[in-house]
């Protein structure tokens, strides 16, 4: 079995599920056909009303791989403002995402494991963590929180869903092929 390296720690985990998010959000786009009912009433839902809605969940699934991928490969990044505010908008945005993360050489993250990461968190607070870490234990929890929320929201409202969606995506077995 080949060696994991951060590249596909990293950028191989991520872009597999912000994929999968895509895929999440193209069946609400279809539940949302089907029942006939306001799209925005789910990109603006919430689970609790101290969490941020939907559109947020995404923005921030896309915005903290980006800026992570970035900080580890010691390449400048400039997040786009969120101004996505449907379904197939929120899709775009991950699309992009995607394509960027890939774009972004092996070569340029593997080898900084041990590369300081200094950051301002969203509370303003500075951190820093050793590249490895930093992907391990911040990022990707972050991300899998934010994705793990937006599936949550899409349950909640009914969106026909199993673990197989979040998982999998359009993918039919990962282990395969």
């Amino acid at each position: 079995m080949a060696a994991i390296t951060l590249h596909t720690a990293s950028v191989s985990v991520l872009c597999k599920f912000l994929r999968n998010l895509g895929h999440l959000l193209l069946k609400a786009q279809a539940d949302v056909a089907a029942r006939g009912y306001d799209e925005q009433a789910l990109v603006q839902f919430r689970l609790s009303p101290d969490m941020h809605p939907l559109r947020r969940q995404v923005f921030y699934a896309c915005d903290i791989s980006q800026m992570a991928v970035a900080r580890v490969a010691g390449l400048s990044v400039s997040v786009a403002e969120p101004t996505e505010n449907t379904l197939a908008e929120l899709v775009g945005r991950i699309e992009r995402t995607v394509a960027w993360l890939e774009s972004v050489p092996a070569a340029s993250v593997n080898g900084r494991e041990a590369h300081e990461i200094v950051w301002t968190g969203g509370d303003g607070n500075a951190r820093r963590m050793l590249a490895a870490a930093y992907v391990q234990f911040w990022t990707l929890p972050n991300v899998m929180f934010h994705i793990t929320t937006s599936y949550n929201i899409l349950r909640h409202n009914g969106v026909r869903l199993g673990k197989l969606d979040f998982l999998n995506g359009l993918d039919a077995d990962p282990l395969v092929g």
